[in-house]
């Protein structure tokens, strides 16, 4: 579909939603309804049809292409560590411009940088080349006033060049003819591209250009230079790693910090350019080598963790359709259009979906569920008090809809945050998420409505039956607030004692960097038979690649540093009749530079204060004391119990941290829209009571929800391999303590405040 049709179809989608919830008509609900979801699953299945073209799959899942850049010194000078990582933040910028692109980008040795990019085509390689090594070298100079003439009088004889000027050539298009200008233009740059704060294409009569932004000393340079030019109309040429681009006259003084490139570019060369302009290189680098490289995860893995993920994923559908029965169907379809909408979205926006980004599926999904239950658990409550089923279906609906938005609202607020501030994996995840939930509340909301409404109206359905699993109690869960403290200060203080001992070996390669070896046999070694031979080294993590350059193969393996002998020697001793040699041996440079670390933590910190924010406007600021103190106790219980049994820190785990985070503030919101709901309603007992009473009767939806999430991760952590491992342990914990913390951390947080007076208008609401 073209972007014209998109944007129209956009509109239409746009126009039946607001359709859909202004009218109170039931039939044209009926009709709208199933308007927008068969639309929306035609458009979504176009989109992402053939998945195997239309979805691109991260560095982890399909692999990619390997560069291995040198930098080149300019004038004898030595390349230091901040020209490397300077180097390195660049490349970062040009090929992952948007930020999901999930490149691996590290340093290698002390000159040299591995690029590896997911899903590169041929033709996509050699436009990658160029924009790597291209250095982007933006220069203003001034055009000799005299410059024809001189040039004249400099052909014949009749005079030599100005000092401090050179002869260029300028090519420029007239009715289709490529026509060549010879100027004369300053050796000596009037300004530079280091100067350029922001650069983006534009369109105008003349076609393609680039728009550049300056920072306050280059507007004042280019100002005066500007003015120095205007009396005289002189010409300023724009020149681009030393070839003239354009050699415009001034006509007027150009104030505020703006200059244009105008030139014969096309549309994806003008957005290549702004890219390279935003981020020049200050040390050329040439490509020594360029490789395809297999999944970082490998196909074993892959495979058991697509099984895994698929089992898990039916006993979840199998459980919900034996406990909801006909509910249940609907939920179940419900799910599968979530799936469909989700990947649409990311096929159609061209993201890349590595494993972070399962991790966000993974939490999708589980909201989704989460939705079902709030809903049908409200449905089973109005059904028991005695109505008709229109009436209890307009009754749950209405009562979950405040849960079911606020939770989802906490968590976008938080996505949007780490998509606007992080970068790689984080925004990977992010992106998924932000999809995800979109999906999920219109399954959840607007299609199971749409489904029941027909059912009602077409087959005559006045019933509903539902399976009961977790009766009704009474359990003093925040009497026991005082006991759960002590554990909670226990858990917390011996995290923080485990992390702090093991200090940087909480971290893994992808934060501290270690050692690349590249292994060469014959006959040539698997990823599958290297990972197996590792296993008894008992590494914490190692990612090992099978790297293809023309007909050679080889594998290359990441490990923690000095490690790289130990696993040569064992492959040697594991496979003594293959001739195994270390084709290279050295040391690579940390995956997340200080960049990214910084920008995920004030993601992380604006995340914080957004939920903050937000759950004090739509709750009371001691419900948000409690949703943050909950958050943070399970990041730091999960991550104390991961350093416990020896894990690291890596790209995945902080997938998996972010899922614990979504979850947590998930399953707070809902048990507090229960208490805020109770405290609306109160009408006597205190607010112990009340609030023991309202956690009692969310038990059942967190036992099915927990219990469900806890399902799928488990296949995941038995059958999905040992490089998912630590990723569903991670998970599996951070569920637990989450349930934990939403009852025995959160709201006695909210309890002692009201106590103490600091929550007196929810309390005697």
């Amino acid at each position: 579909m073209t972007p014209l049709l998109t944007f129209f179809f956009g509109l239409l989608i746009l126009g039946l939603f607001a359709w859909y919830f202004s009218t109170e008509r039931d039939a044209r609900k009926r009709w709208i309804g199933l308007l927008l979801t068969v639309l929306l699953l035609l458009f979504c299945l176009d989109s992402a049809t053939p998945p195997a073209k239309k979805i691109r799959l991260g560095l982890d899942l399909r692999g990619g292409t390997s560069f291995l850049l040198q930098l080149v010194p300019q004038n004898g000078q030595q390349i230091t560590a901040d020209m490397l990582q300077q180097a390195v933040e660049v490349i970062r910028k040009r090929v992952d411009q948007f930020g999901v692109g999930e490149p691996v980008i590290a340093p290698q040795g002390t000159e040299r940088i591995l690029v590896q990019i997911p899903g590169l085509d041929p033709a996509q390689i050699q436009t990658t080349r160029e924009q790597l090594q291209r250095v982007a070298k933006l220069e203003f100079a001034e055009v000799h006033p005299d410059s024809a003439s001189l040039i004249a009088q400099i052909d014949k004889g009749e005079t030599i060049l100005p000092p401090g000027f050179v002869i260029k050539e300028h090519i420029q298009n007239f009715e289709g003819k490529d026509v060549t200008e010879r100027l004369l233009v300053k050796k000596e740059a009037d300004l530079t591209g280091e100067h350029v704060t922001h650069a983006y294409a534009f369109f105008d009569q003349q076609g393609y250009g680039v728009s550049l932004n300056l920072d306050g000393e280059g507007a004042n340079t280019f100002l005066a230079v500007t003015t120095q030019l205007a009396p005289h109309q002189g010409r300023l040429a724009i020149l681009l790693d030393g070839k003239i681009q354009s050699a415009p006259s001034v006509k007027n003084a150009i104030a505020g910090g703006q200059a244009q490139i105008t030139g014969r570019f096309k549309e994806k060369e003008a957005r290549e350019l702004a890219s390279i302009l935003e981020n020049p290189l200050r040390t050329p680098v040439t490509i020594e080598e360029t490789r395809s490289v297999s999944p970082t995860l490998g196909a074993d893995s892959i495979r058991s963790g697509i099984v895994s993920g698929i089992g898990g994923l039916a006993l979840v559908m199998l459980f919900v359709v034996f406990y909801y029965r006909l509910a249940g169907c609907v939920a179940l379809i419900g799910l599968w259009i979530n799936i469909v909408l989700l990947f649409g979205m990311m096929a159609m926006f061209h993201f890349v979906l590595s494993l972070p980004g399962i991790a966000g599926i993974i939490l999708t999904i589980g909201l989704s569920v989460d939705a079902n239950v709030l809903l049908y658990e409200r449905l089973r409550e109005e059904l028991a008090a005695g109505k008709s089923l229109v009436g209890a279906l307009d009754g749950a609906y209405s009562k979950a809809f405040s849960a079911i938005f606020d939770a989802n609202a906490t968590t976008l607020i938080t996505a949007g945050i780490l998509f606007w501030q992080a970068t790689g994996p984080v925004r990977g995840f992010s992106v998924t998420l932000m999809l995800g939930i979109v999906a999920s509340l219109f399954s959840a909301i607007l299609f199971t409505r749409t489904a029941f409404r027909w059912m009602m109206h077409s087959w005559g359905l006045k019933r509903l039956t539902m399976a009961n699993l977790a009766p009704r109690r009474h359990f003093d869960f925040l009497g026991r607030r005082f006991v759960a403290v002590f554990v909670s200060l226990v858990l917390i203080g011996g995290s923080l004692g485990f992390v702090a001992k093991r200090g940087v070996n909480n971290f893994g390669i992808d934060f501290r960097g270690g050692d690349l070896l590249v292994v060469d046999s014959q006959p040539a070694l698997t990823v599958n038979e290297v990972r197996s031979a590792l296993e008894q080294l008992h590494l914490t993590e190692e990612t090992i690649q099978l790297e293809q350059a023309g007909t050679k193969q080889m594998l290359s393996v990441r490990s923690a540093e000095d490690t790289s002998s130990r696993i040569m020697d064992r492959l040697k001793e594991v496979f003594p009749q293959r001739a195994i040699m270390a084709a290279q041996q050295e040391k690579v440079g940390a995956q997340i530079g200080v960049e990214f670390a910084k920008k995920a933590l004030l993601a992380f910190g604006l995340g914080m204060v957004g939920i903050l924010i937000y759950v004090t406007l739509r709750f009371e600021f001691s419900f948000a004391v409690g949703a943050l103190v909950a958050l943070l106790h399970d990041v730091i219980i999960t991550v104390g119990v991961f350093s416990l049994v020896g894990g690291e820190l890596s790209l995945v785990m902080v997938g998996a941290i972010l899922t614990i985070a979504g979850y947590s503030i998930n399953d707070t919101i809902v048990v507090f829209d229960r208490i805020r709901e109770g405290l609306r309603n109160r009408t006597g007992g205190s607010v112990e009571s009340l609030m023991n009473r309202s956690i009692n009767e969310t038990l059942g939806r967190t036992m099915l929800t927990g219990g469900m999430t806890l399902l799928s991760v488990a296949a995941l952590f038995f059958f999905g391999g040992a490089v998912l491992k630590d990723f569903a342990f991670a998970i599996l914990i951070g569920i637990l303590v989450g349930t934990y913390s939403s009852v025995f951390v959160a709201s006695p947080i909210v309890l002692w405040c009201s106590k103490s007076g600091s929550n007196k208008a929810a309390a005697g609401k």
